[in-house]
């Protein structure tokens, strides 16, 4: 199975944490949107999208690359975020990106978010909330979440 993850980490590191571990566990490798072509998806069977939240939304360099992509028949995907607040059930900020993916022809399997060290204002002032995050329960649920997508798709494979 041909997996890569595609991650725009940029304020501490944290989303990248994240996809280590996921690229670990999937044997992918881990790139940013400016690193890979798009018609290298193409070859692959899942590919992760992730990136921080800001604003409650995915960062614009991930956003763009997903837009930029052509419709056309794909493999799976899943995505990923680390964000200083929880995913709100009454609107969930992986839902467009998840629906962005759809129409770009991924069958999205899963979905995956954690907590994470935020200095986005206005807690700049005091130093930041989640320090410590993510921690190794979130690098752990990062992992069992891939290993539930891994074996999902070669399931289906």
């Amino acid at each position: 199975m041909k997996v890569m993850i595609v991650c725009a980490s940029v304020s501490h590191g944290n989303t990248k944490k994240v996809a280590d571990v996921m690229g670990e566990v999937l044997r992918a490798r881990v790139v940013e949107p400016e690193q890979v072509d798009p018609a290298e998806l193409a070859a692959c069977d899942l590919v992760g999208f992730g990136s921080g939240i800001f604003l409650r939304a995915f960062h614009p360099r991930l956003r763009d690359f997903v837009e930029g992509l052509a419709v056309e028949s794909r493999g799976s995907a899943f995505v990923f975020a680390t964000s200083g607040f929880p995913e709100a059930r009454f609107q969930p900020f992986t839902r467009p990106l998840v629906g962005a993916l759809e129409r770009k022809g991924f069958e999205v399997a899963g979905t995956f978010s954690c907590r994470a060290f935020d200095t986005y204002l206005p807690f700049k002032p005091v130093g930041g909330i989640r320090k410590g995050r993510p921690d190794a329960d979130d690098l752990s649920a990062a992992r069992t979440f891939a290993e539930g997508v891994r074996d999902r798709i070669d399931v289906r494979s």
